[in-house]
């Protein structure tokens, strides 16, 4: 963070000092709210949650070389007492990115969201200083955290933003207003608490509504909910996607034999090749996206696609790749799922594939509502149709609804098994497994098919899998 006195901090989120002998001494290390995180200059701010409650680390902290703790009581040591402490870290980090002048571009959609910022930040970092969302950490806690690691060399901070409902987005672009917002799609994921599509869109578009008329407001060509809210926002509207009529967009994409997308990007500024590190046909939309951003900010075709072609993926357990000694191939995909996601991973499975014995294990997509029976069932239907050679679903009732989705789109003999949990997958796999098979495993995370993923990884596939 920009460094800040006490008394500035406690000025600016509207609380009082405790315990403060000099109110001058400046917060100089990163805001955490993990006091495992704490460094030398750090604040740490104290949420009441409902097993921990980071009050109770406050004298740990200290002693840790924090400077005080943004606290909703006094603490016994050096603290900023504020009557909500979410609204004091959002009130912090407004002023801090206000402070900063750096470009800040945000991002939301149902799919994609942490691929593409992962993309857009490795793109935009061989420009300039840039800071981004860690991992997946968009909501009203993450994102504020985020921002306020930002430095006096940042130049471009890059958020990512999720919604589970309306009006969550317009409170994040209220915490760190954007100058640039990027939509990637509508789908189904959180459909259960949103109630339909058209609610998710009007949630999404909330970012394009903050956007000032200087800003721009880049919009996924392709997907026509996306497109619409070029009627929701002030600024100006630019288009990525695989559409004739997209201002940034993709020609002649193609797959590698390893299933790693390539592709020509086209530009206002001109064209130039791409050819990914990441896996998946549908990263294609993703760097279409990127790469409409880094237009925006500056960046030349060449520039981009050079930039597109050496990142690499980020976050954890999103399409890794990894090959064990005896040539199997996982995939660990398993951080989350939902409809469009799984759509995508089956069909870079089966690319990466080609003349191998592929493996599709697969779990429960959460938060689907009354949608969940129709589309596990078209999610084990597709399996079949892609010719996945075997699925396993794992877990219970939404599992079971994939293989019977298998079954009745034809999978009737071996190609589809429904299993309790993950050992039992591991137990299967590690009994049938052959040198050469690609494996995919996916689900969202409340399932915790990662176990699956590393007791595959594990040399020999010894012992159990670990308990969460």
């Amino acid at each position: 963070m920009i460094a800040l006195s006490l008394a500035e901090i406690a000025a600016v989120v509207g609380g009082q000092t405790h315990d403060i002998p000099d109110p001058s001494v400046q917060v100089t290390g990163p805001v955490v709210r993990d006091s495992r995180e704490v460094e030398s200059g750090s604040l740490f701010v104290a949420f009441a949650g409902e097993r921990v409650d980071g009050h109770d680390f406050a004298e740990e902290v200290v002693e840790a070389g924090a400077v005080a703790v943004l606290a909703s009581r006094p603490v016994g040591v050096p603290a900023i007492v504020v009557a909500d402490v979410q609204a004091a870290l959002g009130a912090l980090a407004r002023h801090v990115v206000e402070r900063l002048g750096a470009t800040l571009v945000a991002l939301t959609g149902s799919a994609g969201k942490t691929s593409t910022k992962d993309l857009i930040a490795q793109v935009l970092r061989t420009k300039a200083p840039t800071v981004f969302t860690p991992g997946s950490l968009n909501n009203e806690i993450g994102l504020p955290l985020t921002a306020l690691s930002a430095t006096e060399e940042t130049r471009f901070l890059v958020l990512e933003m999720g919604a589970r409902g309306i009006g969550h987005i317009s409170y994040l672009a209220g915490l760190t207003p954007p100058k640039v917002g990027l939509v990637l799609n509508v789908g189904t994921a959180h459909i259960g608490e949103f109630g339909g599509r058209e609610q998710i869109a009007q949630a999404k578009g909330e970012l394009v509504e903050s956007l000032p008329e200087d800003g721009a407001a880049i919009l996924n060509a392709d997907d026509p909910l996306v497109r619409a809210m070029a009627s929701r926002t002030k600024a100006r509207v630019i288009l990525f996607g695989e559409s004739d009529e997209a201002d940034v967009r993709a020609e002649n994409v193609r797959l590698t034999d390893s299933g790693q997308p390539a592709f020509s990007l086209r530009t206002p500024s001109g064209c130039s090749d791409v050819t990914m590190r990441l896996y998946g046909e549908h990263h294609v939309s993703n760097a279409l996206a990127a790469a409409a951003v880094a237009h925006e900010l500056g960046m030349s075709a060449d520039e981009i696609a050079r930039a597109l072609s050496e990142a690499d993926s980020l976050s954890r357990w999103r399409m890794e790749v990894t090959e064990r000694p005896d040539g199997v191939t996982v995939v660990n995909d398993a951080y989350n799922a939902n409809p469009e996601s799984m759509r995508a991973a089956l069909r870079a499975l089966v690319a990466m594939g080609r003349g191998r014995r592929t493996w599709a294990v697969l779990g429960q997509m959460a938060e689907l509502g009354d949608e969940a029976l129709a589309e596990h069932d078209a999610v084990g239907r597709l399996a079949v149709r892609l010719n996945v050679s075997k699925l396993v679903a794992v877990g219970g009732r939404e599992a079971s609804w994939l293989q019977l989705g298998a079954y009745n789109e034809g999978s009737w003999g071996e190609e589809s098994v429904h299993v309790s949990d993950a050992q039992a997958a591991v137990d299967l796999l590690r009994s049938e497994l052959r040198p050469g098979d690609v494996v995919l495993v996916k689900a969202s995370r409340s399932v915790g098919l990662e176990r699956v993923a590393q007791a595959l990884l594990d040399s020999g596939l010894e012992g159990e899998v670990a308990a969460r």
